[in-house]
């Protein structure tokens, strides 16, 4: 149901430690105002939509299907949200769910613990978060990181992720940190928009008046610079987690950019670090994803074991989810990571998967439509 596509030995060790060990699974939720530019994502049908995705799927994560809901999930141009993957594997599996909010513009509807985060500007200013900010994030993330690790010793934790437009962010931090990205990250659009993308990053490091020296930005400038919330907090987590358990990084090119971050933030501070405890765990749609080049990133990268659940909705009665295999969605709120933990903690089927997710979609279409 999963499989590894770089850093074999380093991801087959982290599999067979933590395999039988049951998860604990965060949703960071942030924002950045990147993603209201027209175009640049289809998680949400229009700018205004987006403001919404973060608290709406946040909603049905804790709460699954209801007769009405604060923040109804906005529609999609195609396909489903991602929750339905993450619901159907936390609610059927009871895992703990901890909800973070690192700077939303509208408050979640449901239980939630407070960063005293704020939503990052457009990066195209080059300015997006106070760099207090972004200590004072990455200092909580250190901090619940090992509260996490240290309650739950017996589990692994699962870190994922949902920011609108955070695709281009994490772009901007992988160029910033001197890796190869362009043309290799990945989107919720079946054909990534990279140019689109490269052009808005392009724009952020100039506005910033770092158009040629990106190797002198520190890691925390990076971010306060053309970041988001969401990257710097998990990278404290995951660093102090990985001291005592296992970390799964939820995501594609959004944790993979949080990897190279915590990379560049070890290397350049005194934070002690077990890079064999960290691994990125996302799903095929990413992974295979022919207009990007999520394998070559990772390697790129370095180190990082890429794993991705093999979930498969080309036989799904359901016309929302069989538009994953043509390329819309992919991946969010740590769907591929709940998946692989559905199989690796719980020896969990293709077909049980996919039938949990169904019944899900179906439960909910048929209470929103009476």
């Amino acid at each position: 149901m999963f499989r590894l596509y770089s850093a074999h030995s380093l991801g087959q060790k982290w599999i067979e430690n933590y395999q039988g060990f049951s998860p604990i699974f965060a949703c960071i939720l942030g924002f950045t105002e990147t993603g209201l530019i027209p175009g640049i994502s289809a998680a949400g049908a229009t700018p205004e939509a987006r403001k919404y995705t973060a608290i709406a799927d946040a909603e049905f994560l804790i709460n699954g299907v209801q007769s009405s809901y604060h923040y109804p999930l906005p529609p999609l141009s195609q396909g489903v949200s991602p929750v339905f993957i993450t619901r159907a594997v936390v609610e059927a599996c009871d895992i703990p769910v901890y909800l973070f909010n690192a700077g939303l513009p509208i408050v979640p509807s449901v239980p939630f613990i407070d960063l005293g985060g704020q939503p990052a500007q457009c990066l195209t200013t080059g300015k997006a978060l106070p760099l207090p900010l972004v200590y004072d994030l990455f200092q909580q993330g250190l901090n619940w990181g090992e509260k996490l690790a240290k309650n739950h010793t017996k589990n692994y934790l699962i870190f994922s992720e949902c920011v609108v437009g955070g695709t281009t962010t994490a772009l901007a931090i992988l160029i910033g940190l001197g890796i190869n990205a362009m043309g290799k990250v990945n989107s919720s659009h079946p054909h990534c928009n990279h140019k689109q993308k490269e052009l808005i990053v392009k724009k952020g490091f100039e506005n910033a008046g770092f158009s040629n020296n990106l190797e002198l930005i520190n890691p925390f400038k990076l971010v306060a610079v053309v970041g988001d919330p969401m990257q710097i907090f998990v990278a404290g987590m995951a660093i102090a987690a990985s001291n005592k358990t296992g970390v799964m990084l939820a995501g594609g090119t959004q944790m993979l950019a949080v990897y190279a971050l915590i990379k560049s933030i070890i290397n350049t501070s005194e934070y002690d670090v077990n890079l064999d405890n960290i691994i990125v765990g996302t799903t095929r749609w990413v992974a295979e994803d022919l207009t990007g080049d999520t394998v070559t990133l990772a390697e790129a990268i370095g180190t990082v074991p890429l794993l991705a659940t093999q979930l498969n909705f080309s036989c799904s009665s359901y016309q929302q989810l069989k538009m994953y295999e043509q390329g819309y969605v992919k991946e969010g709120v740590g769907a591929g990571g709940s998946a692989i933990a559905a199989s690796l903690s719980y020896h969990w089927t293709q077909e049980k998967l996919l039938n949990d997710i169904e019944n899900l979609v179906k439960n909910y279409h048929r209470i929103i439509n009476n």
